[in-house]
């Protein structure tokens, strides 16, 4: 192992050894965590991407699949309640090669592909019924194409044309939606997938198509419509006009001083009229115009009698002259000619009433005739039909107001309280950990204390050479100059100095070693301590 190395796991263990019995436990726990950090990370980022391989599988065709893919050591994953197959990026292909060679998945044909497998020796029975199923198959695929469709089903009832009957029943149509997880399928849509349907077949109306969802609900009705389809209309229009009116009555007496209710009465069924008008062309002139004269003068002849009593003839004047003029005149005019064809669609209104409530404390001097023209106008009444508005000046209950802000109130003083003892169970808390570092640290204080307790000893007893002050080294001197001998005299015996002397001199010694090396001083001490201890 090179050095380094080793000069690294040293120090880290010399280190580790350093450390207290709660580093040390914090220390293995973020070891661990790293550790597991590491292999998690190492696990995600060598997980293959997976890719959905087949989606929509019935139970048969994915069971073939997976024992395919199992055969192959492909790994996989099933998604969906087992319908959806995910498997490795790099291996979608190749698998779903595999699966097509072996039939898989085995959907049954629908649509128009049916008619692919007729031969020419089908009967009429059989090419009516594959054709019905085909359109069955075919109108199913689009409507489930549809946003908010899972699956969906068709059924179609087209009657038999035949010669001996003067009338053909009417074509209906019976449509199965499953909505998708977390969608709804509103009206609009039920009326897309009635159109849909009723447009796709020969002779069928949409009065005639039924849509039931999973749930059991008729969605629309036979000779009914779109459930509910009447009061959605009848809705959206009462918002509609409450929205028209209450904005203009905010804009006169202010926001919220002053209610809006709007009841209207439509058709919940559409309806078709014919009208011809005819009206003569003012100024016009005749189209044709013919006129017959006719003027006979002459003498009478024996002209029969006339009947008497009992049927018998009694003969009358056979004498004198006799003439006869008539005249006759016919003009064809021109005549305008209209013919009207309307639809009446549902939904139309038949009649509605406008109530509209105003706040006496608002109000003021305002002039109700003045506000009724406003709603009138604003709600678009018509009178012809019976629409009634009514406009009144009422004082409006404040209990609920009131409630609304003693409530408000409360709810404020609550959380005001919520808040005061959250902070100081805060400081409670915060105290208490202060409390209880203070007395972790009074008792190693204490412990310290006892601990550096000193007894007085001579210390000049025992000197060690390594608790003297380090004399710093002196630099090489440069060599001194040559000199001449210089005869000395003896000098006299130096006298030994005295004891108080030596013992200050000592004293002040250990007094520069204490200041200058507390620790070793320190140790010192314990270790005279020990040698003194009775064996």
């Amino acid at each position: 192992m090179p050095p380094q190395i080793t000069v690294f796991f040293q120090r880290f263990g010399a280190g580790l050894k350093g450390f207290t019995t709660g580093q040390r436990t914090v220390a293995a726990i973020g070891a661990a965590l790293l550790v597991v950090g590491i292999i998690a990370l190492s696990a995600w980022l060598s997980k293959p991407a997976l890719t959905p391989l087949f989606s929509g599988l019935k139970d048969t065709d994915a069971n073939g699949i997976v024992e395919q893919l199992r055969a192959d050591n492909v790994p996989y994953e099933l998604s969906d309640g087992g319908s959806t197959i995910l498997v490795p990026q790099d291996k979608v292909y190749d698998e779903r090669l595999k699966a097509a060679a072996a039939g898989l998945p085995t959907a049954a044909a629908t649509g128009y592909s049916l008619l692919d497998k007729m031969g020419v020796t089908s009967s009429e029975f059989q090419q009516s019924v594959t054709y019905k199923r085909a359109l069955e198959g075919e109108l199913a695929s689009t409507i489930s194409a549809m946003e908010g469709v899972k699956t969906a089903a068709v059924r179609l009832a087209i009657p038999e044309k035949t010669v001996f009957v003067s009338t053909t029943p009417d074509t209906t149509a019976s449509v199965f939606v499953e909505a998708a997880p977390g969608a709804t399928l509103s009206g609009d849509k039920v009326q897309a997938i009635v159109h849909l349907t009723s447009a796709a077949i020969e002779n069928l109306k949409p009065a005639n198509v039924s849509v039931v969802d999973s749930q059991g609900n008729v969605l629309s009705a036979v000779g009914a419509g779109a459930a509910g389809s009447a009061s959605k209309q009848a809705t959206d229009y009462q918002q509609r006009t409450s929205d028209a009116v209450k904005a203009v009555m905010d804009r006169v007496v202010g926001p919220g001083n002053s209610t809006v209710a709007v009841a209207a009465d439509v058709t919940g069924e559409s309806a078709q009229q014919k009208s011809e008008t005819f009206t003569n062309a003012e100024g016009a002139l005749p189209l044709s115009e013919s006129s017959t004269t006719e003027k006979y003068t002459g003498t009478g002849g024996g002209a029969a009698g006339v009947l008497g009593p009992d049927n018998i003839a009694v003969p009358g004047d056979t004498s004198g002259n006799g003439t006869f003029d008539s005249s006759s005149e016919t003009k064809n005019n021109a005549v305008n000619k209209v013919t009207e064809d309307r639809v009446i669609p549902a939904g139309a209104v038949k009649r509605q009433t406008i109530s509209v409530a105003v706040d006496q404390a608002a109000a003021g001097g305002l002039n109700l005739a003045s506000l009724t023209s406003l709603v009138t106008a604003a709600a678009g009444v018509d009178a012809t039909r019976g629409d009634v508005v009514t406009v009144e000046v009422v004082p409006f209950s404040t209990a609920a107001a009131d409630q609304a802000a003693a409530s408000l109130e409360a709810a404020k003083a609550e959380l005001e309280a919520q808040k005061q003892a959250a902070f100081f169970g805060t400081l409670m808390t915060a105290g208490s950990i202060l409390l209880g570092l203070l007395i972790v640290a009074l008792v190693i204080a204490l412990v310290l204390r006892r601990r550096q307790k000193r007894e007085p000893v001579d210390l000049g007893e025992r000197l060690d050479l390594e608790m003297m002050p380090v004399i710093p080294s002196v630099s090489v001197l440069p060599p001194a100059p040559e000199t001449s001998a210089i005869p000395i005299t003896a000098l006299p015996p130096l006298m030994p100095p005295p004891a108080h002397v030596e013992s200050e001199r000592r004293r002040f010694e250990i007094d520069n070693m204490v200041a200058a090396n507390p620790e070793k001083a320190a140790d010192y001490l314990r270790g005279l301590m020990d040698d003194r201890q009775p064996v």
